[in-house]
């Protein structure tokens, strides 16, 4: 909403000035601006508030464009640290479907769950299985994702992890006692609802608690975090392969429950996201939660105020543009660009094929590697995993955008799929050069997804939704990503399986040609959200800028149009505040 332009000196309008009669005033706004009688200097109060609120979120806007890296840091150290704890939940997800996709190939494992294999004495988990247990955990995480659209945005952020957390405790014991193959599938859908909550809860809170400068860099943290625990979940599992008894595949199991107690301390203490209390109207709660957040300091010229005030007003531009807070309004209007675009974003990381690289041990070990071999890449794989995190935050210091590490990226993970199937053309008489050579280009493949799509894709789908739709956006985004990857998880043993489809390298060439659907689709749609404040984002998608032209689009946020109410609650919060402090003064 944009300030009024001040009225003009008395008197006549010049002969060639013409006249434009005064807009009749809704109801709201003549409360708003006083109606007279024993209210007006009340009305008077809320209308200076409202002008106020403006000016102020017009400044806390400036001085975030203005940010650096560095002053971001300086201002906001508490900040990254309670997002870095909140998100180091998905460690244990990364750990547990490490554990899952890697046990396939350790036989002790493959003795207890498996069957043997006809003429031979191995043993092997049968491709159904595998796809069963692998899918449990993603019919878990549909239920965990869907509940969590409902829950945190009404219960809170901190409330939400910390009851998912205790779920963890409880069903971690399934895992630990499991006698057969069908317990183990109940713990796998048991244990994803809680992990389906950290997937989208953990990247919403790192996108709320930071200014633009950090957004990026913390949500993009959330994806080391899936790193750190694979590499723990591969480090354990090579340090039980010389055991030959059931704590072989038991020791990693409860080995899960060393997080959930220190977390759940650590988040108990954590601040709320004050995006999320101006939602809910709770202005001062907000603020307090903000100053708890920051550490500061007159570098950056730090107002709490001016931050709240323009939290406020894109809360109010938002409530103009989107009117309802539920499912279905995400696929309404312009609303409905910003959800394609941030399921697509989801859906591209499987499609591009990293499910084929989540059998890399079993992919290995059937091209001819030992076991012990097989996991030694694997560790290497998981390394460059973390190691591409912080390659991707130097690209993005370097003021390379999003939308270009994203596309770049998918054309590199093509390349190097088209080679891998080619390797399939290699004679058995070489198959161990072979074999080493295809473990070899994984492991750039990884180093290339983690440098790009990876890594940036968890700060695409934080920024591309609103803040009154982003949970249940990014949600929805991650349901399409379970569904593409339960048929990615049936079809990729079959491709694998000696026993089944038998593909081998050949499989790479399927997945370059998804890898080049999905470069179509991000050159047309996937826009740069690099250094735009949520309410331009908002103005840019309302607007229907297409995805080349955001970057260079202008946009003035106090032009557009805001909700009254939103409006109202603000100006009625910030007068009672004052009116507490004035009757507190002797």
């Amino acid at each position: 909403m944009a300030a009024e332009a001040p009225p003009r000196a008395s008197g006549p309008a010049p002969e060639d000035e013409e006249v434009t009669p005064a807009p009749p005033v809704s109801d709201p706004e003549k409360r708003a601006l006083g109606g007279g009688g024993d209210d007006a200097a009340l009305d008077d109060g809320h209308d200076k508030a409202r002008l106020r609120m403006i000016d102020f979120a017009k400044t806390a806007t400036e001085k975030e464009h203005k940010m650096t890296l560095w002053q971001g840091i300086r201002l906001y150290p508490k900040a990254i640290a309670w997002s870095v704890l909140i998100s180091t939940c998905i460690v244990m997800e990364g750990y547990d479907v490490c554990l899952i996709n890697n046990f396939y190939a350790f036989p002790q494992f493959a003795r207890k769950y498996g069957e043997k294999l006809p003429g031979k004495d191995d043993y092997e988990v049968t491709a159904p299985w595998q796809s069963g247990l692998s899918n449990g955990a993603n019919v878990g995480e549909l239920i965990g994702l869907l509940l969590n659209g409902w829950i945190s945005e009404r219960f809170g952020y901190r409330y939400t992890v910390i009851g998912c957390l205790v779920l963890i405790i409880a069903w971690t014991s399934i895992f630990f006692t499991a006698q057969n193959v069908v317990s183990l599938l109940v713990a796998e859908i048991l244990c994803g609802i809680p992990w389906g909550v950290f997937q989208t809860l953990t990247i919403t809170y790192a996108s709320e608690v930071c200014p633009v400068a950090l957004r990026g860099y913390l949500t993009c943290y959330v994806n080391l975090c899936w790193g750190v625990g694979q590499e723990i979940g591969i480090g354990v599992i090579m340090s039980m392969l010389n055991r030959d008894d059931e704590w072989a595949y038991r020791i990693p199991y409860a080995l899960q429950w060393m997080w959930p107690p220190f977390l759940i301390v650590g988040i108990y203490f954590a601040p709320e996201s004050p995006w999320w209390l101006v939602r809910k109207g709770k202005l001062e709660a907000a603020k307090k939660s903000l100053l708890r957040l920051t550490s500061l300091n007159r570098e950056t010229d730090f107002d709490a105020d001016e931050t709240i005030a323009m939290m406020a007003h894109t809360a109010a531009l938002e409530e103009k543009t989107t009117r309802g807070a539920s499912y279905l309004d995400c696929f309404k209007g312009h609303d409905l660009r910003r959800t394609e675009i941030v399921c697509m974003i989801w859906a591209i990381q499987n499609l591009s094929g990293n499910s084929f690289s989540n059998y890399s041990t079993y992919f290995l070990k059937q091209a001819g590697l030992s076991e012990h071999d097989a996991y030694g890449f694997a560790l290497g794989q998981y390394a460059f995993n973390i190691v591409g995190v912080f390659g991707a935050w130097g690209l993005m210091t370097l003021g390379i955008g999003r939308r270009s590490l994203y596309l770049y990226g998918l054309c590199g993970l093509f390349t190097m799929l088209l080679i891998l199937g080619f390797m399939g053309l290699v004679p058995e008489a070489h198959r161990t050069e072979g074999s080493i050579a295809t473990g070899s280009i994984m492991l750039c493949w990884a180093l290339t997804y983690q440098l790009t799509v990876g890594t940036v894709a968890y700060s695409l789908v934080a920024e591309m939704s609103t803040r009154r739709l982003q949970i249940k956006t990014v949600v929805l985004g991650r349901v399409l990503y379970i569904i593409v990857g339960i048929i990615c998880s049936v079809l990729t043993p079959y491709m694998l399986n000696p026993g089944q489809w038998n593909w081998r390298n050949y499989a790479g060439f399927f997945w370059a040609g998804a890898c080049f659907l999905c470069i179509i689709y991000t050159f047309f749609r996937v826009p740069e959200p690099m250094g735009r404040s949520f309410a331009e984002l908002d103005v840019l998608f309302e607007r229907g800028v297409s995805a080349r032209k955001f970057s260079k689009t202008h946009v003035d946020v106090f032009e557009a149009d805001v909700d009254d109410r939103v409006m109202n609650m603000y100006s009625e919060q910030v007068g009672a505040a004052q009116a507490s402090q004035l009757k507190g003064q002797p």
